[in-house]
């Protein structure tokens, strides 16, 4: 399996967009309010913004040279040191490709190139979210991480420091 994960260019936006749709089409198992447009579509109010915003990161996934996911990745913010503070803002792998250790290999790969402290929201209700997130998380940080819940979210945040 030979895995590119490459920043997705500009003329690539349309590819990504069509992910989205399957990505948010996925997700309304899990989430009620999603629904679609009059023209058929979820859409995605940040689509734009990973490619006027220098602080989010869109990424396309393939694997033999077909698409197989995506991730955005957002640097939100930073600590009072200078140590950036990223989010995983959406990840998503094709039903055909989970459970290949693909989905790992990216987010590893990620956490990876964007070193400082990360978040990652899951969905009370996406247990296979959940359960995938914390596999990844606990592995790639050797168990220092914490879990924690906010007023606002519903679901754990996993927060944690790479490398």
């Amino acid at each position: 399996m030979n895995v590119t994960i490459q920043l997705a260019a500009y003329e690539e936006k349309s590819v990504l967009r069509q992910l989205l749709e399957l990505y948010k089409y996925d997700f309304s198992e899990y989430d009620s309010s999603l629904d679609m447009n009059e023209h058929v579509r979820y859409e995605y109010k940040y689509l734009d913004h990973y490619w006027t915003e220098e602080r989010r990161s869109p990424f396309l996934v393939r694997v033999d040279g077909k698409l197989a996911g995506f991730a955005l990745v957002w640097q939100f913010d930073q600590t009072a040191e200078g140590v950036p503070m990223y989010s995983m803002a959406e990840f998503f792998v094709m039903k055909k490709y989970r459970r290949t250790g693909l989905g790992k290999q990216v987010a590893c790969h990620l956490f990876g190139r964007f070193e400082g402290l990360w978040i990652v929201k899951q969905v009370e209700e996406n247990l296979p979210a959940r359960q995938f997130w914390q596999t990844v998380i606990a592995e790639h940080t050797g168990g220092q991480y914490e879990v924690v819940r906010e007023d606002g979210w519903d679901g754990p945040i996993h927060r944690f420091r790479s490398p």
